[in-house]
């Protein structure tokens, strides 16, 4: 199938790099967004969002005329649907997203075109809640339209390359579908193209983000249990590791972004009585914030009322600044609620905003008269803090780190108490 115009709906983290790929492949694209601000901010070349090589794939792609931004979609061969799917506070799926978007598309939808969700859904989202929205169009999804699910699997920080080099799983609801969907990526696709139905596709999205929480789960488990046993968690990985057929993952401060920490709960929904390992390993990692407050106020005396904490890194992991369900930002927030004076601070989105939390621009303003220093996220800029800079900018002579950033010994060999998750040796 050939195309030569598509629509993305969406312009986040995924449809915002989809939409300039596909035009740097010489397709002509329409990004579409209903936030008016992002329309005019990439309109004027600015990006709402970080990723290494974005801003300069972005403004080439509307600079060369293929990638126009609009508020609305217009007439395409395909169309792509990339808008977030948060979930309720019950942890039931928001759909409200996806169901807006392909909305927007019935009034331009036409006969022989092509329609990809990308994004992450519980199954049968794409034949039992897209499908009949589409087909109100009087169009019928695999006879008039092809209809197909394409999980992003991509990885922040690295998206550019991983949507170009990594394999494609694409589900249609039938196989003209998923055919259709394969020549659409093809365009710029140069890994695997596996075809599926939709809601094989689904699953397989959902199944991989579970398998690493699971994963992560229990390695959250045992810097718990090494704690009560008196043993470092990381060493003990470290070894554990070096058996040929296991492969411990690291704990931190819970588990955070929009897949990893969202998806399994699409399956707990659609099948609460067949998901009761899943269920709990949501509810271990969901509860490590938690831990990380009860290490800090352990590191300060069991005293936490007026105590001021410089929380370094909001971010769901190392090196990007998405915000998104971040444990980071979740244990800055319980520490205040614990009585204590957070000050946080995020080298990757210095003017982050978040209701109730003072976000500080610069890593001096944040522990210039801090108590203790609370390494919540990895990042490089943060993990290369020497101690002896450190020295001179705090007060503070308490380490809390969460995520093994900093060696214990250097730090000690200046006067600093080091506390880390996982380790409480005698």
């Amino acid at each position: 199938m050939k195309f030569n115009k598509i629509c993305v709906i969406g312009l986040g983290y995924i449809g915002l790099p989809t939409a300039s790929t596909f035009a740097t492949a010489g397709l002509q694209v329409t990004g579409v967004d209903v936030n008016p601000h992002i329309v005019a901010g990439l309109q004027n070349g600015e990006l709402h969002i970080y990723e290494p090589g974005l801003r300069t794939l972005v403004q080439a792609a509307i600079k060369s005329g293929h990638l126009a931004i609009r508020q609305k979609p217009e007439a395409a061969d395909a169309f792509v649907i990339a808008v977030p799917t948060p979930f309720y506070d019950d942890k039931r799926a928001d759909l409200d997203f996806v169901k807006s978007a392909t909305e927007s598309i019935v009034p331009v939808l036409q006969r022989g075109n092509l329609v990809v969700l990308e994004s992450t859904s519980p199954p049968r989202t794409t034949l039992d809640i897209v499908a009949p929205i589409l087909e109100k169009s009087g169009l019928k999804a695999g006879v008039d339209f092809h209809l197909a699910y394409s999980p992003e699997r991509v990885l922040p920080g690295q998206i550019l390359r991983e949507l170009i080099e990594n394999a494609r799983v694409i589900g249609g609801v039938d196989r003209a579908s998923a055919e259709a969907g394969r020549d659409l990526y093809a365009t710029f696709v140069k890994g695997e193209i596996i075809l599926t139905d939709a809601t094989t596709a689904e699953m397989v999205k959902l199944m991989e983000n579970t398998y690493r929480d699971v994963n992560i789960a229990i390695a959250n488990e045992f810097s718990r249990l090494a704690d009560r046993f008196g043993v470092d968690i990381w060493e003990t990985i470290a070894i554990a590791n070096r058996h040929p057929r296991v492969r411990i993952l690291n704990p931190g401060p819970g588990v955070g972004g929009h897949c990893i920490s969202v998806d399994p709960w699409f399956l707990v929904e659609a099948a609460p009585d067949l998901t009761p390992l899943i269920a709990t390993a949501r509810r271990v990692n969901d509860g490590q914030p938690h831990y990380v407050v009860e290490l800090v106020r352990r590191a300060l005396g069991g005293q936490l009322e007026g105590k001021t904490i410089a929380a370094l890194g909001l971010s769901y992991k190392p090196d990007v600044d998405d915000l998104r369900e971040s444990p980071a930002v979740e244990a800055a927030h319980l520490l205040q609620k614990a009585g204590a004076v957070v000050k946080a601070y995020e080298p990757y989105k210095t003017d982050a905003r978040i209701d109730g939390l003072n976000i500080v621009p610069t890593l001096a303003e944040a522990i210039a008269d801090a108590d203790a220093l609370l390494l919540l996220v990895g990042h490089t800029p943060l993990r290369e803090l020497q101690p002896e800079v450190a020295a001179q900018l705090t007060p503070a002579r308490v380490i809390v780190d969460t995520v093994n950033g900093w060696p214990a010994e250097t730090w000690q060999g200046l006067g600093f108490r080091v506390f880390k998750i996982g380790v409480r040796k005698s």
